[in-house]
C-alpha cells in the first residue's frame, strides 16, 4: 500500500477522534485536512479529464437486444499493459471480436469474485466483533437473484 494513502488513513482516524463523527463526509475530511497543511493536488490536465468524460459517456450506453429487447452495455473498457503502465481501450461489444469480449468478461467476473470475497471478510469480521449478535451470512449464490432479474417484466412495461 502506497505510504500516501496511509498517510490518508491514519488522518481520516485523526478526523474522527478529533470531531467524535462516524459517518464521514470526505469532503468535510479533505476541508480539515486542508487546515492541517495538507496541499490540494493538481488540477487534472483538460485532455485527461475530457478522455475520462469519454469514457464515461462510453460506459453508460446502453443499447437493446433486437430479439430479446433486453438491455446491454455497448461498450467496454479492456485493459492493457504497455510497459508498467496500464491502459484501457474501449471495444464496442457488436463488433469486437470473442477473445476481447472473452476476456473484458473474464476481468469483470474477477472483479465481482474479489468484491464477493471482501463482503465476506468484512462479514467475518463483523461477526466476530458482535459475537452477541445475530450473525450476518450473505449468500454468495446469485443464480436465483439472475435469474429473477433476467426475467423480471421491463420496466418500461409496468403498469401502476
Amino acid at each position: 500500500m502506497a505510504r500516501r494513502t496511509q498517510q490518508m488513513q491514519r488522518f481520516i482516524r485523526f478526523y474522527k477522534e478529533q470531531t467524535g463523527e462516524t459517518n464521514i463526509d470526505m469532503h468535510k475530511v479533505a476541508e480539515f485536512a486542508v487546515r492541517y497543511g495538507w496541499a490540494l493536488p493538481k488540477p487534472i490536465h483538460p485532455l485527461a479529464m475530457l478522455a475520462k468524460q469519454f469514457s464515461a459517456a462510453a460506459r453508460e450506453e446502453i443499447r437493446y437486444d433486437q430479439v430479446t429487447r433486453k438491455p446491454y452495455r455497448a461498450n467496454h473498457a479492456m485493459p492493457i499493459r504497455q510497459g508498467p503502465i496500464q491502459l484501457y481501450l474501449w471495444v464496442d461489444i457488436d463488433e469486437a471480436p470473442r477473445p476481447k469480449i472473452h476476456k473484458v468478461l473474464v476481468n469483470r467476473r474477477e472483479q465481482s469474485v474479489g468484491d464477493i470475497l471482501q463482503m465476506k471478510l468484512d462479514e467475518a469480521n463483523w461477526n466476530r466483533i458482535h459475537a452477541d449478535e445475530e450473525p450476518l451470512n450473505m449468500p454468495t449464490d446469485f443464480t436465483l437473484d439472475i435469474e429473477w432479474r433476467m426475467n423480471a417484466p421491463d420496466e418500461d412495461n409496468d403498469v401502476a
